[in-house]
């Protein structure tokens, strides 16, 4: 079986291609999809539906075209890693974790012993809670083993 693992949040450090990198290195079954990590083209991707005077209806369409790809891909994935930084609040990965949590799709919350306390019910839910992407890959090393 090759996993499918969705990687939600911070879009600012290279955690994503630690994972990767580390997945490759210990040659493991996995695929990774991703919302979509180019800052402005977030931010853009409703304008082809228009402009916008007001600001909230801006974020507003490009959040529901943003929806499309991420909600599309939680839905088809085996498991979610959900990046909360330090320098950010990622909203974004809090309602991917909720909606992973809704849908009974596992996940892994990856952030610092700093947030532990805004995070308590996200990790709750969560299968596990790494601080470093090693961690996750050492986790995603025992889930798709064939121990």
């Amino acid at each position: 079986m090759i996993w499918n693992v969705y990687l939600s949040g911070e879009i600012h450090t290279d955690w994503r291609q630690q994972l990767k990198d580390g997945c490759d290195a210990s040659n493991l079954p996995v695929v990774f999809t991703s919302a979509v990590t180019d800052h402005g083209a977030s931010d853009s991707a409703g304008d082809v539906l228009g402009g916008e005077e007001k600001s909230f209806w801006r974020d507003h369409k490009s959040a529901k075209v943003n929806a499309i790809r991420s909600k599309t891909l939680i839905e088809n994935c085996d498991l979610a890693v959900v990046r909360f930084g330090d320098k950010y609040k990622q909203w974004n990965a809090a309602f991917d974790a909720g909606y992973c949590a809704a849908m009974g799709t596992p996940y892994i919350t990856l952030h610092g012993e700093d947030i532990i306390h805004p995070l308590k019910e996200v990790d709750a839910a969560a299968m596990a809670w790494a601080t470093t992407p090693d961690q996750v890959v050492e986790i995603l090393k025992h889930v798709v083993s064939k121990v």
